[in-house]
């Protein structure tokens, strides 16, 4: 009988783990949209998924694929929580610097070909598609001479997430860029 019981309960637990939460509605009666939450622990999996689609992008292009870079991706996140305190996406940091000088702080040797930014709600997905759209952030995904890719955002507690992309060419350009 206990076995039973408790066989019940497991099973009552598991369904009420699968149930889905009922969609909050706004005074148009239409529903709310949900915040995209992301965590540092997040950060390999979006990158990865950002990689692959610009990739996809790229080689649909013609293009050679890109790689991941360490410093590229430190410059990106720097820059993000940047532009959040700052509270205004654009190019240049607090402290006036630009995208190139970032890269060469965060320790990157190639060139910089170009920097992609924004303020959003919207997924990593989603933002990569609004530049795509864009002729001259297109460019940027696109550069031909490109080999190297950093990636990174902050997200403020209320879900606005500021994103960073940098492209690179490795070491093999000369410094300098955007």
């Amino acid at each position: 009988m206990l076995k039973s019981l408790l066989t019940l309960f497991a099973f009552a637990m598991f369904l009420a783990g699968c149930s889905t939460p009922e969609p909050r509605f706004g005074p148009d009666g239409r529903p709310l949209p949900q915040v995209y939450r992301l965590s540092d622990s997040d950060a390999a999996k979006v990158q990865f998924r950002m990689l692959e689609g610009v990739n996809t992008l790229r080689q649909a292009r013609g293009a050679q694929p890109v790689e991941l870079s360490a410093q590229l991706n430190a410059a990106a996140k720097t820059h993000s929580r940047d532009m959040s305190v700052q509270n205004r996406p654009w190019h240049f940091g607090s402290d006036g610097s630009s995208p190139i000088q970032r890269a060469s702080r965060a320790g990157y040797q190639g060139r910089l070909l170009g920097e992609n930014i924004s303020e959003t709600f919207e997924t990593e997905l989603e933002t990569l598609s609004a530049w795509m759209e864009a002729a001259e952030t297109r460019e940027v995904i696109l550069d031909s001479r490109a080999g190297d890719m950093g990636f990174s955002w902050f997200q403020e507690p209320n879900g606005k997430i500021w994103w960073t992309l940098l492209i690179g060419q490795p070491n093999g350009g000369a410094p300098g860029g955007v």
